[in-house]
């Protein structure tokens, strides 16, 4: 796993909500996670409101940028039933056209939204690579979804300095394990997603990594990969 720079709010929602749910698509029962309350938690990043607005909040207080970043936050426009828009934290970058993704309220688990998931795959599919058109890991499915999802650009982590710099490390850091054991708190014991086997889980995986290298081979050729 590639090394990253965490912020103090990052590294305690990470060990107490993450250590709690190690498996990708794991569901935390009794609590309903939104994505943009999941993702400022996480990332540290201090950002309100809807997560299609975080991209513009942004200007002025965090760098923003279209190559991912781990620990930077991927801002989705509104599209279809995402009204909203939606925000992702990434958690590694694979290769130049494929990353990692910790967010929340993504996959139905289990018949149930305001999941979350760990570490699942992302890959950019825009002609340019500039990450503007992507592919999201969507769990019924084991498997990238079907749509392509329009996005504004990564949100970076280094503006986390001004937020201590202006609360003052120990409030800001006393801040974090109470937010962190407060959502501890709430989490349940993460299940494998489906009861899937091991072999099942295995052969899952290999198809899997053969579709998405297809994808990036179209992708890299110049396709625009549309549904």
């Amino acid at each position: 796993m590639l090394k990253r720079t965490r912020t103090l709010l990052g590294s305690f929602a990470v060990a107490a909500v993450m250590s709690l749910a190690p498996l990708s698509g794991g569901a935390m029962a009794e609590t309903y996670w939104q994505c943009a309350p999941f993702a400022r938690l996480v990332s540290g990043i201090q950002i309100f409101g809807d997560a299609y607005t975080w991209w513009q909040q942004a200007v002025g207080k965090y760098e923003e940028g279209f190559a991912p970043r781990a620990g930077a936050v991927l801002c989705f426009k509104p599209q279809g039933r995402m009204r909203l828009g939606h925000v992702a934290v990434v958690s590694q970058v694979l290769t130049d056209r494929i990353i990692q993704i910790t967010h929340a309220n993504w996959s139905p688990i289990e018949g149930s939204r305001g999941k979350i998931e760990k570490d699942v795959t992302l890959v950019d599919v825009s002609p340019r690579g500039d990450w503007s058109q992507v592919k999201v890991w969507y769990d019924p499915s084991r498997d990238l979804g079907g749509s392509t999802y329009s996005t504004y650009g990564f949100i970076y982590q280094d503006g986390t300095a001004k937020v201590l710099a202006s609360t003052g490390l120990s409030n800001f850091e006393n801040t974090a394990i109470t937010v962190a054991q407060s959502a501890a708190n709430q989490v349940a014991q993460a299940v494998r997603p489906g009861g899937a086997g091991p072999l099942q889980m295995l052969n899952q995986a290999a198809d899997s990594t053969d579709r998405i290298a297809a994808l990036i081979m179209k992708a890299t050729r110049g396709d625009n990969g549309g549904n």
